[in-house]
């Protein structure tokens, strides 16, 4: 009882976890990979290979809003 009280009243942090960690090192993971395809796998998913480069540029910790929820 005492503890879900407590629960209630403390505010919800906006700091790291682990969660958070592992998208963070998955995003950066998968530019990396973005940067590695050639050309014409680009095309297939239709993406310049100057769109890659500004994409795997972007700091780690810019997640899509999509991967904040």
């Amino acid at each position: 009882m005492f503890t879900s009280a407590l629960r209630r009243q403390t505010p919800v942090r906006k700091g790291f976890s682990l969660r958070r960690l592992l998208i963070w090192a998955s995003l950066r993971r998968q530019r990396q990979h973005l940067l590695e395809l050639d050309a014409h796998l680009l095309a297939d998913i239709g993406v310049t290979a100057q769109a890659a480069q500004a994409e795997a540029d972007r700091p780690f910790w810019d997640a899509p809003e999509s991967w904040k929820r």
